[in-house]
C-alpha cells in the first residue's frame, strides 16, 4: 500500500510530503527554543531550564506536524486544485491513514505540553480547538472578507506565547504579578516581560500574514471556487499585494522595537535588517507585477517571506546562544 512508506519510513515521509527542505526542519528547532530562551534571559542554564526548552521544542514540533496534516485533510478539495501534488489529492496516502497520523501527533503535542505545565496544556487545548473549527468549518462559512488569512496566523502566534508561558509557570515565582488559578496552578511574570511577549506575538502575526497573502494570490482560483475568503479573493490580487507589503514593513519595525526592548544584541539586529530589506524588495516586485505575473511571483514571495519569518526566530536563538557563550567566558559587548 502507498501508506506503507509512513509505517516503514515515517521521518522520510514527513520530510518529503510537503517538500520541507532540511534547513527548514532544523530552523523549527531553533525557532521553538528561541522563545523560552528569550523569556528566561542571559542567566545560568540548569537542567530544569534545559528540560523546559526541550519539552517546548517537542510540543511545538508535534503541534506543527499535527496542524499541517489536519490542514491537508480538511483542505483536500482546495489542494486538489491548487496543490494536486500533496499526499491526499495525489493518492499517495489515504485520508484515513492521514487522520491516524494527525491523531498521533496531536496526542504527542498534548503529552509534551502537560509535562511542561497545566497552563501550557490548556493553551495547546485552546489552540487545537481553534485550528480544528477554523480549518474544518469557519474559513469556508464565515462571511467576513479575508477571514481565512486574518485568523490563520493565530496558529503561529501560539509559538510566541507557549515559550513565555513555559518559563512563567515552571520556575519559582520572581515576577511582580503572581497568580494562582484553580486547576491550572501558579503563574508569575513581570509587566515588562508580558509586553515583550505581546510584541513578539504582533511580530509573528504580521510576518506570517505578510507571507500568507502572496500565497493566497497564487491559490486564488482554488480558494474562490470553494468559497475560502482570502485577501486576494475578497479584494483582488493587487490589493492583497499592497497589504502584504505593508505587513512586511510593519514586521520590520516590530523586529527593531523587539531589539531595543529585549536582551537582543546586534548579532540579531544587523542580519535581521538585511533580511527585512531583501523581503521588502521582493514584496515590492510583487506589488508592481502585472496580473499575469502575480500568481507565479506570489508563490515565490510567499516562500521567501516564510524563510524571512523562520530566519528571524533563528537569529533570536543564535544571538542568545552567542551571548550565553560570551557570558561563560566573561566577555561582554
Amino acid at each position: 500500500m502507498k501508506e506503507d512508506i509512513f509505517i516503514k519510513k515515517p521521518f522520510k515521509f514527513l520530510s518529503t510530503w510537503r517538500s520541507l527542505p532540511p534547513y527548514e526542519l532544523i530552523s523549527y528547532i531553533l525557532m521553538y527554543a528561541s522563545v523560552p530562551m528569550l523569556a528566561y534571559g542571559i542567566k545560568t542554564y540548569n537542567l530544569e531550564i534545559i528540560k523546559i526548552i526541550v519539552l517546548t521544542i517537542l510540543t511545538m514540533y508535534s503541534g506543527f506536524f499535527a496542524a499541517l496534516i489536519w490542514n491537508d485533510i480538511t483542505d483536500r478539495d482546495i489542494d486538489a486544485i491548487a496543490h494536486p501534488d500533496r499526499p491526499v489529492p495525489s493518492g499517495r496516502i489515504s485520508p484515513r491513514m492521514f487522520f491516524s497520523i494527525a491523531l498521533m501527533f496531536s496526542a504527542m503535542t498534548f503529552v509534551f505540553a502537560l509535562l511542561v505545565s497545566l497552563w501550557c496544556f490548556a493553551l495547546v487545548g485552546l489552540a487545537a480547538l481553534f485550528v480544528t473549527f477554523h480549518n474544518k468549518y469557519l474559513k469556508k462559512i464565515v462571511k467576513i472578507p479575508a477571514y481565512s488569512e486574518i485568523f490563520t496566523p493565530v496558529q503561529w502566534v501560539i509559538v510566541s506565547i507557549f515559550g513565555f508561558l513555559a518559563i512563567w509557570t515552571v520556575l519559582p515565582p520572581t515576577g511582580s504579578i503572581n497568580l494562582k488559578m484553580p486547576i491550572l496552578g501558579f503563574i508569575s511574570f513581570n509587566v515588562y516581560d508580558f509586553q515583550n511577549m505581546i510584541l513578539l506575538v504582533l511580530f509573528t502575526y504580521f510576518v506570517d500574514n505578510a507571507h500568507d497573502l502572496p500565497e493566497g494570490i497564487h491559490d486564488a482560483d482554488g480558494d474562490r471556487k470553494l468559497g475560502v475568503r482570502t485577501y486576494a479573493v475578497s479584494f483582488g490580487g493587487k490589493n492583497a499585494a499592497r497589504v502584504s507589503f505593508a505587513m512586511f514593513f510593519v514586521s520590520g519595525i516590530l523586529g527593531i522595537i523587539l531589539y531595543f526592548r529585549t536582551i537582543l544584541s546586534p548579532v540579531f539586529l544587523v542580519p535581521f535588517l538585511i533580511l527585512w530589506i531583501y523581503i521588502l524588495y521582493w514584496s515590492y516586485k510583487l506589488l508592481k507585477a502585472d496580473k499575469k505575473e502575480m500568481s507565479e511571483l506570489g508563490s515565490v514571495v510567499g516562500r521567501k517571506g516564510f524563510d524571512y519569518f523562520l530566519a528571524s526566530y533563528d537569529l533570536i536563538f543564535l544571538d542568545l546562544l552567542v551571548q550565553l557563550v560570551l557570558r561563560n567566558f566573561n566577555i561582554t559587548f
